[in-house]
């Protein structure tokens, strides 16, 4: 006789995947919750786009070494090729493309899962969020300093205080190649090498360099100007003697220049926001500036990144769109907070901010109003739901991290009355029950 018995399914997860589990989530949110009021305090606006886009849609934009990580997508019967978004970007240029009656300029962010087949490692995952502002229409620098100084307003807030945003230019990397002797079909494999700069050092790029067949005096004029030293204002102005016969140069010299008045003006301190003539941005639609943040420790990579492309919407329009934004690394962040104890106290532990008793069976309604009225309150009251000791409800909201317990027992229901005790600070009173929210809440204020 055949066995019908259902399979048992190993619970597991592909490769690069991962589930996040609730006190994880709560660190999430907060992340989320405190980008996301910076971005609107600067004027950007929430955009959804669907996960899934037209693989026509995407390809073609990013360069073929990223397009092998984007994921193919599709069903029995269905006719449309599709992929899974490789970032927020594309999507957008789609978006303003689609519908040319958005007002410009057009300030948008979105926080959203994008999905690469990457190899998983720190800081790395398949699928992970990305939280990108950008700005379309204005091809002034001002916009650019505003990125920037949106990027060290959520970096600050959110309690990084040894963080420096690189700063670049593409004309300007553009100059010195062809200063240094690299012609144009060379460009792109010039980028790739420069970009592993942090990870393989000087003589790991001038390795990579040779392999793309650029000659060995070419190399070391190139690295010379890669490597020039000082303040941000003498870096670019021993840029601009030296390129002084390069109009891409100058041109990108210019823009740095200007973005680092704004910075000055806008009171960033230069130790936050640093022209780096090294720094790359792997992806091949850049066309200006170009930024990324790194943090001194631990050595996990850029935290943001991002950088104008005024070029990549007009591959849907066949006219050339300014733009400009950054993504905020949220997965790395969240990965360099945990590391560093940066999260506030009580931030991962439990959204409930007190549990409700259940004294006994005839005292249920009781209980109910008291969590009913703490919730009209503002608070988040959670209500134990099973027939159980005391003393094993008190153990599960420790157990969760919910600081604060009310009991109404039956001395304190027949006087209207209810019993709060503060588990981490060893207190407890018995209030009015209308009292009770004014006392969570100085407690709440106290820890």
């Amino acid at each position: 006789m055949q066995d019908t018995k259902a399979k048992r399914v190993e619970p597991r997860l592909p490769r690069g995947m991962r589930d996040i589990l609730p006190q994880k989530m709560i660190q999430r949110e907060y992340v989320i919750a405190t980008i996301r009021r910076a971005f609107e305090e600067f004027g950007f606006e929430p955009l959804q786009t669907p996960a899934l886009e037209l693989r026509e849609t995407l390809m073609g934009k990013y360069g073929p070494d990223a397009e092998k990580l984007i994921y193919e997508a599709g069903h029995v019967g269905g006719k449309e090729q599709l992929a899974l978004r490789y970032d927020l970007s594309v999507p957008l240029a789609r978006v303003v493309a689609q519908y040319p009656d958005l007002v410009k300029p057009l300030k948008r962010y979105q926080i959203a899962p994008v999905w690469r087949a990457e190899r998983p490692q720190k800081g790395r995952y398949r699928e992970f969020y990305q939280c990108d502002a950008d700005c379309v229409g204005p091809a002034s620098m001002l916009a650019d300093a505003e990125i920037l100084s949106l990027t060290y307003e959520v970096l600050s807030r959110l309690g990084f205080r040894q963080f420096t945003i690189l700063l670049n230019d593409r004309k300007l990397l553009n100059g010195i190649g062809r200063y240094a002797g690299v012609d144009d079909e060379q460009r792109a494999g010039l980028y790739r090498s420069i970009d592993k700069l942090d990870k393989v050092g000087l003589p790991g790029v001038e390795e990579e360099l040779r392999k793309n067949a650029i000659p060995d005096g070419a190399i070391q004029r190139m690295l010379e100007l890669l490597q020039v030293q000082g303040d941000n204002r003498a870096i670019l102005a021993r840029l601009r003697v030296v390129l002084a016969g390069s109009p891409d140069a100058l041109e990108g010299l210019s823009e740095l220049e200007e973005i680092v008045g704004y910075l000055e003006a806008l009171g960033i301190p230069e130790r936050f926001a640093r022209v780096s003539p090294a720094m790359v941005r792997g992806l091949e639609y850049y066309t200006g500036p170009v930024f990324e943040t790194v943090v001194e420790e631990p050595k996990i990579g850029s935290i943001t990144g991002g950088g104008r492309y005024d070029k990549m919407i007009g591959m849907f329009t066949g006219r050339s769109l300014p733009a400009t934004g950054t993504t905020i690394g949220i997965e790395r962040i969240i990965d360099v907070m945990e590391e560093l104890g940066m999260f506030p106290p009580g931030v991962g532990k439990t959204v409930t901010q007190v549990l409700v008793t259940r004294f006994n069976p005839d005292l249920v309604v009781d209980s109910l109003k008291a969590a009913a009225a703490l919730r009209a309150a503002g608070l988040n009251a959670e209500l134990y739901f099973e027939d159980e000791s005391l003393a094993r409800q008190v153990r599960y909201a420790d157990r969760r991290g919910i600081p604060y317990v009310a009991i109404l027992g039956p001395d304190e229901v027949a006087a209207g009355r209810i019993t709060l005790r503060d588990l981490a600070g060893g207190r407890q009173v018995t209030v009015a029950r209308d009292a009770a929210p004014a006392q969570l809440e100085t407690w709440r204020h106290e820890a």
